[in-house]
């Protein structure tokens, strides 16, 4: 029969060890170590995530129950709340951040092929965004945001197929959305999405000049000249298809084209100004593009509302900065979990139901595709046929070995010591 280890155990075998202490050697992690390693500090903040802890006595006294099985995740024994909190306050974060990036390349590759961008465009579809994470200033006044409210952001960049992560920025409240999206790069040929908050046309013309496509909504303040006006079919959602260019960028010596697209919703009976600058897809698939920006939204609700992102068991930068990062490297784990299961789990429903199988022993894969399954049976001829322990008082004892003195006096003692069943 095959032996298997927890389903956490199971969990952590993703994350290559090579790749972890790639990360650790780089960031000088283990410098004044002294016993307690970056990996019991991964393994404890990722039960955290996963476990729902909400301090770190909890972590502790977590790992603590299952002492007997912590060599299976690479530990010995677990650490003391005060260990846990200086290595969370001493230890950068950026180990984690190095760590997701590299995770994320080496687990994509493994996936099967994900429906997650049914749009079929020749290049990659990534949605851009970003979720402010409240603070409380008194707590955490390093992250004052307001007068009275401190916040730090999370920008993400979500890549539609597979609905996984493909880049996470974690900075102060006060950072504006453009400022670190012009710090990205982004693969050449791919579609971008993402709102108003991103506006900036000198960023979209050098959006262009990289080839890499666009499609956000248009201000209603703009200044700009129509160019052209394309025809429109009749009984068409389309109310307009133009190709324009903004008063701030006209120019003889360059041409700054963008598309103009107006496009009526029937359901919220209201109107929708989109602008791209792939001047040669059909009207209706810029606005369907658009629409599905609001995976990035659910992706960023999911974090919040399944992982401990919005409450902390650090107070300072770095221990905030590593319990982030290690959400999205729990969530990047979760979603490679679902992708590889043969049903189609909601992300909640999963993590609720990994959260009480942690410890126990199963195949990791077995149980995506069979959560429910009971304990296997063995089969009826897996225990051979055993002789009786006693014989029956009114049996023959021809053909039975012959016993010695001292073997029929052990018989009958324990013969003796069986009670006799009561006739009906």
């Amino acid at each position: 029969m095959a032996q298997v280890s927890s389903i956490f155990s199971q969990l952590l075998g993703l994350v290559p060890r090579r790749v972890f202490d790639a990360a650790v050697a780089k960031h000088g992690g283990m410098r004044h170590a002294r016993g307690f390693s970056c990996w019991d500090q991964f393994v404890a903040i990722l039960f955290c995530q996963l476990g729902q802890a909400h301090s770190l006595r909890e972590i502790r006294e977590g790992l603590q129950a299952c002492e007997g099985k912590l060599v299976h995740l690479g530990m010995t024994q677990a650490p003391s709340h005060s260990t846990l909190a200086y290595a969370n306050e001493h230890r950068s974060w950026q180990i984690y951040q190095d760590l997701f990036l590299a995770l994320m390349e080496h687990l994509c590759p493994q996936l099967p092929g994900a429906g997650g961008n049914p749009l079929r465009l020749p290049g990659k579809l990534l949605s851009l965004d970003s979720s402010v994470i409240d603070l409380c200033v008194k707590v955490f006044p390093w992250a004052k945001f307001r007068a009275t409210k401190g916040a730090v952001k999370l920008h993400l960049l979500l890549d539609h197929d597979g609905l996984l992560p493909h880049y996470a920025v974690v900075t102060d409240g006060k950072q504006a959305d453009v400022k670190v999206a012009k710090t990205m790069r982004f693969p050449e040929g791919a579609m971008l999405i993402f709102d108003r908050g991103y506006n900036d046309y000198e960023w979209f013309h050098a959006l262009t000049l990289q080839r890499v496509h666009f499609v956000t909504r248009m201000k209603e303040n703009a200044s700009y000249v129509v160019v052209e006006s394309r025809s429109i079919p009749d009984g068409s959602r389309v109310r307009a298809d133009e190709i324009i260019v903004f008063t701030k960028q006209a120019a003889e010596d360059e041409d700054r084209f963008f598309r103009r697209v107006v496009w009526w919703d029937e359901e919220g009976q209201r109107e929708f100004v989109y602008l791209t600058n792939h001047l040669d897809l059909e009207a209706a698939t810029v606005a369907s593009i658009y629409k599905a920006r609001w995976h990035v939204e659910l992706f960023l609700k999911s974090i919040k509302q399944n992982l401990r992102i919005k409450t902390f068991v650090g107070t300072s930068a770095n221990a905030l900065k590593i319990q982030i990062w290690t959400a999205l490297i729990a969530l990047l784990l979760v979603r490679f979990l679902e992708l590889r299961s043969r049903l189609k789990w909601h992300t909640s429903r999963f993590i609720a139901l990994l959260r009480r199988q942690l410890f126990v022993y199963r195949d990791l894969f077995r149980f995506l595709d069979y959560p429910f399954e009971g304990p296997l049976t063995l089969r009826e001829d897996y225990i051979p046929d055993q002789p009786p322990l006693f014989l029956p008082s009114d049996s023959s004892t021809e053909g039975q070995p012959h016993l010695t003195k001292q073997e029929k006096l052990r018989q009958k003692r324990i013969v003796m010591r069986v009670p006799h069943p009561v006739p009906a």
